[in-house]
């Protein structure tokens, strides 16, 4: 009986040990030393935080930006298609979560895109253009492959910032977690727009905006796990910008914008970049590139207020992207120019990030997407 114990002892370790892997998707910009382009591939121990060596996973030019699909069966991408034009592709995801199959690859319509993001029903795709000034919408097949007839809306609008402003830049897209807008942070004109979002027929209708400060340049957005506020990171003037969301009436209104780099530390030109929340809902992290740090922000629960906790060096260069696990027990800084991507513990009871004293190399990383592996892969 002991023997039999101990066998049942050692299979529900193994298992528990299987169920601590969780698989690293890892976009890139291109590369500068003559690696092959496409999506990469690792594996987190969310025990430990290993991270194993980035492999390709599938070859494709430029993809900038992944995102995944509601169900995690499907990985879709921003690509550079063969005649150099901006596209959008679909994978099929393998059940051990270690592969990607080509479903299709499409135009988006609209340039060259930055940012993809899917609908909470799997039914719509998502693309933004910074350089096209627009924003695409394109049908998703029941199988998951992308419908090559994609709406393209044209932004407007301008900023103070002749250099930077000239123009309407979106830089994001994603859905209210009811899945009934669409907020895009547009970097040229101070805004965020917001669209009415009918899913079935992936149809978007302007409804809004909520604005930032003249000059910041919007960048990338954050929904707290609550539903009732969004923080947007501002690009230009390296700040955040928290909003009270109503879903009722689809509105943002402006409760506070906080220094990411104060201009007492600013060292070198910098921009800001990423903006991630831990799922507990406490805390909100950003990127600043040149200074290559990553700033850690507690969250008030019931005003949701910033307050400055820390700003951590990635140990890298220029972290365009990062990520949270799943779990919130660890951050992945992506390094672009140094062709790495750091490994970092998050407190639990601060927020603060703890180096893990891993640092893997991998080519112009720029996106990370991570999603648990089932319990029985290997």
């Amino acid at each position: 009986m002991r023997f039999i114990n101990a066998i049942l002892s050692t299979i529900l370790l193994v298992c528990a040990a299987q169920a601590e892997q969780t698989a690293v998707w890892i976009g890139m910009s291109e590369p500068t030393h003559g690696e092959r382009e496409g999506i990469y591939r690792a594996t987190l121990d969310t025990k430990t935080g290993a991270l194993t060596q980035p492999k390709l996973a599938a070859e494709i030019g430029m993809s900038e930006f992944l995102a995944l699909s509601p169900n995690g069966k499907r990985l879709y991408a921003a690509c550079r298609l063969p005649n150099g034009d901006g596209g959008v592709a679909a994978y099929e995801i393998s059940d051990d979560k270690r592969s990607l199959r080509l479903l299709n690859k499409v135009p988006t319509g609209g340039g060259q895109s930055c940012h993809v993001g899917v609908d909470r029903t799997g039914h719509c795709l998502f693309s933004a253009q910074y350089g096209g000034g627009n924003v695409a919408a394109l049908p998703l097949d029941p199988d998951g492959k992308i419908v090559p007839s994609p709406t393209v809306i044209r932004h407007t609008g301008s900023g103070p910032n002749h250099e930077r402003q000239e123009g309407p830049h979106p830089h994001f897209v994603g859905t209210d977690p009811d899945n009934h807008f669409l907020f895009v942070p547009d970097l040229g004109s101070d805004q965020i727009i917001i669209y009415k979002l009918d899913p079935q027929k992936c149809g978007l209708t302007a409804h809004g905006a909520g604005h930032t400060p003249p000059g910041s340049g919007p960048r990338h957005l954050v929904v707290h796990p609550n539903g009732r506020f969004v923080y947007v990171v501002n690009e230009l003037a390296i700040t955040v910008t928290a909003f009270r969301f109503d879903p009722a009436a689809g509105t943002l209104t402006e409760i506070q914008t906080i220094e990411s780099l104060p201009a007492k530390d600013k060292k070198l030109p910098s921009t800001a970049a990423e903006i991630y929340i831990h799922p507990s809902g406490k805390f909100l992290y950003a990127s600043t590139r040149n200074d290559d740090t990553i700033t850690a922000f507690a969250v008030d629960p019931e005003t949701g207020r910033l307050t400055f906790v820390e700003r951590e060096p990635i140990r890298g260069s220029h972290p365009r992207s990062f990520n949270l696990d799943p779990s919130g027990k660890w951050l992945l800084a992506a390094g672009r120019d140094s062709n790495t991507i750091s490994v970092f513990r998050i407190d639990q009871k601060t927020g603060r990030l703890v180096f893990n004293d891993q640092i893997v190399n991998t080519p112009s990383p720029i996106s990370i997407v991570m999603q648990p592996e089932p319990a029985h892969s290997n």
